[in-house]
């Protein structure tokens, strides 16, 4: 797997300075889908190059700055996914999920600003010093195997962890209702890996919650520190509420002896949690189980007064954790209720622990090997019941390898002269959200393009709506040429695991497009939901493509050639291509501009093939249907964006203007409302050109800050002369459905 900027020469680490130092101090709009500069900054881009020109500056220096603006700019295409599709609103059954996969156990919400929640765990008195810590997951610190044996992607989880002579099981189900993503609830047990043992190991839990903002945890504490519950409130969540209850013995319902310790402080960021926590484990205390001798650990001195918790900055949040502390086999709920799905009936609905707990995540593996057998028909295709096992955990380890990220990457722009030592600064891309699996928890847990499209095969079997979702985020990441970075580093947690230097991306290197394996699988099933969105899909994936075929052209017409490569030196049997996704195949001995990459030229013969089968099961994009509204000339005909002469470009010859569409959509908001054979599907055109014809102009709006004569109907931008009042105000009446 090509993990690309973990092994490539680094970009100097000023250039990372100075992009960090803008991200703090520059100047745009960072909200929640991502602002930033849209790619219709074409009109002041162009004013700006000729300005330039007029006044005799370098040609070059204006291409290198134009190309810098786009490099870090939104493409204008329609987003796949509306703004609001992480949402509680939106998509409730994927608000709340393990999208923490750096972490052994943990959850949080889809939002740039989330909720979260973690588990850590230490076994005490084994080592002098202070005991080794267990929170992320990481390549050599002794824990494993561990992983899935269940996932459905959605709702539901069993994993087991192996850490030397402990053997934990975390699990979790969620309870659908009200109208911020329902109710859910943790059971973790920690039992001896060996059976026999007769010396059981003294263990501490650390359950915590994290707010990434001004939210506010309220704690009501009894006795011995041991936490009653923590209420909160935040805009996306309501009310809610958090209770850890009494450990038990595994399959038992008796209170089990724990000591409490509990620690409450400001935010100190995410990636310092861990240290936080290990640092604070600086103070003995006594275990005293009535009955048993005194045994001494490391807790956390901590308290629940105001005063104590340190300075907090504004908007800082805040980081809350309970320790338990006792003999092994234990096992622990913690339960997070909703407020508004509590409020949703008549009666509060009884919480989700104990039998309540035990049942539902029994059904929930049930349902889960019926549904896993329906799909992949292992055990009737022979296979044994340990293969049908491997099955399962393959599918669970994937799925509940899924995050949701949300940041700002940092890209070195194509300045458009291959090898130029012409020094630029990294840039910050616009904050974006990402919903992805990753290849891997302890050593790449972020987002890998041309590992998504792979990924994406098998979660496509199991549920089309998680592939969607993920197609749309990675979709959502062009930038105005059509490119997407190949490793994406969003957020402090994922930035974390990667050194500084390795950070950047460069816009001229490619990756593999296999995110259009998915969607050559979407093209075969033929399903509504699916043709549905690579309808939305089509423009930037058609951008995508383009970007690719004409940036890693080679030498010759019809060749390829992927940029990127290592320069040859006396130390290397084969200079590297990450790009390629090969990483050290061999290639030529020297790199140069004259090499042809059959394997590339494989890869656009695919994204050729698929695109083509795509614009023929979406037939009517041929004719006078766009993403951006209805043509002035249909696709399919010989004149369709044809010079009349010379000096004459097309005009009425595929563009979007409005007083077409505005007509065309009064006589469908007409038929829509006439009762006849065609009265739905008119009711469902109106509603799809209208979105399509407003949101575009809205979209082109916002970029330029004009009304245009015309629009394209290939990525929607603005065309022709501008400002255009005339017919181009009828998306007044169109808005208003006014015909």
């Amino acid at each position: 797997m090509a993990r690309g900027e973990r092994r490539r020469r680094a970009v100097p680490a000023e250039g990372v300075r100075t992009a960090e130092r803008a991200a703090r101090g520059g100047p745009g709009r960072r909200d929640g889908r991502g602002g930033g500069p849209r790619s219709t900054a074409g009109g002041v881009a162009l004013a700006v190059v000729v300005l330039s020109l007029a006044l005799g500056m370098s040609g070059r220096w204006v291409l290198a700055w134009y190309r810098a603006r786009r490099a870090v700019t939104l493409h204008s295409a329609p987003p796949v996914l509306p703004a609001d599709s992480s949402s509680p609103a939106v998509a409730p059954d994927l608000f709340w999920g393990t999208y923490r996969p750096h972490v052994y156990f943990g959850m949080k919400t889809r939002s740039p600003k989330p909720l979260l929640t973690g588990l850590m765990w230490a076994q005490q008195g084994t080592t002098p010093g202070t005991p080794k810590l267990r929170h992320t997951c990481e390549q050599g610190d002794g824990v494993g195997p561990y992983g899935w044996e269940f996932h459905d992607g959605l709702s539901f989880g069993r994993q087991h962890i192996q850490d030397g002579a402990l053997r934990l099981t975390t699990e979790f189900v969620k309870r659908p209702g009200g109208q911020h993503g329902g109710d859910w609830s943790w059971r973790v047990t920690v039992e001896p890996q060996d059976s026999g043992t007769s010396a059981l190991p003294l263990v501490s839990l650390f359950f915590y919650v994290v707010t990434d903002g001004k939210e506010v945890l309220l704690p009501e504490v009894g006795a011995k520190g041991q936490l009653k519950f923590i209420s909160g409130h935040t805009s996306e969540l309501g009310d809610f509420r958090f209770t850890l209850l009494p450990p038990t013995s595994p399959g038992d319902t008796a209170p089990k002896y724990g000591s409490y310790n509990v620690f409450w402080t400001s935010n100190p960021g995410l990636p310092l949690l861990t240290e936080m926590v290990k640092s604070r484990l600086n103070s003995w205390f006594q275990h005293r189980p009535p009955g048993a001798p005194p045994e001494r650990y490391l807790g956390l001195p901590g308290s629940l007064k105001w005063e104590d918790r340190g300075p907090s900055g504004q908007g800082q949040g805040q980081f809350l954790i309970q320790q338990v502390t006792l003999k092994i086999p234990i096992s622990i709920e913690f339960v997070f209720e909703s407020g508004s799905a509590q409020a949703g009936g008549n009666q509060a609905l009884p919480r989700l622990a104990g039998s309540l707990l035990t049942q539902a995540l029994e059904s929930h593996a049930e349902g889960f090997r019926e549904r896993f057998e329906k799909t992949f028909q292992l055990k009737e295709k022979g296979l044994s019941s340990g293969e049908q096992v491997l099955g399962q955990a393959a599918l669970s380890g994937l799925l509940g390898g899924i995050g949701y990220f949300y940041g700002q990457g940092l890209v070195l722009p194509d300045i458009g002269v291959e090898g130029s030592e012409q020094k630029v600064d990294p840039a910050l891309f616009p904050p974006v959200p990402l919903f992805t699996a990753v290849p891997s928890r302890s050593f790449f847990p972020r987002g890998f393009l041309w590992d998504e499209g792979f990924h994406q095969l098998v979660v496509q079997r199991w549920d089309p709506s998680l592939t969607r979702e993920a197609l749309g985020h990675w979709l959502g990441l062009l930038n105005a040429d059509g490119w997407i970075g190949r490793e994406q580093i969003l957020g402090d947690e994922a930035r974390a695991r990667v050194p500084p230097e390795f950070l950047v991306q460069r816009a001229v290197h490619a990756n593999p497009p296999t995110l259009l394996l998915p969607v050559a699988h979407m093209l075969e099933v033929g399903d509504p939901d699916d043709l549905a969105f690579l309808r939305k899909a089509l423009p930037r994936l058609h951008a995508w493509f383009s970007w690719l075929h004409q940036s890693q052209a080679g030498p010759l017409p019809l060749s390829y050639r992927w940029r990127g490569r290592d320069p040859a030196l006396p130390t290397l049997l084969n200079p590297k291509t990450l790009p390629s996704g090969l990483d050290d195949y061999p290639r030529a001995s020297h790199p140069s501009v004259t090499e042809r990459h059959l394997d590339l030229r494989c890869w656009v013969a695919l994204g050729a093939r698929v695109l083509t089968r795509l614009a023929e099961h979406l037939a009517d994009s041929r004719h006078l249907w766009s993403p951006f509204g209805l043509r002035s000339l249909a696709a399919s005909s010989s004149f369709y964006g044809q010079r009349n002469s010379e000096h004459d470009p097309p005009y009425w010859r595929g563009a979007v203007w409005l007083n077409v569409n505005y007509l065309a959509l009064g006589a469908l908001h007409h038929y829509g409302h006439l009762e006849g054979p065609h009265q739905a599907r008119a009711a469902k055109l109106h509603g799809e050109l209208r979105a399509n014809v407003v949101g575009n102009v809205w979209r082109q709006y916002q970029a330029t800050g004009f009304l245009w004569e015309q629009y394209s109907d290939r990525d929607g931008r603005g065309m022709g002369c501008r400002p255009f009042h005339g017919w181009t105000s009828l998306v007044l009446l169109a808005m208003a459905e006014d015909y």
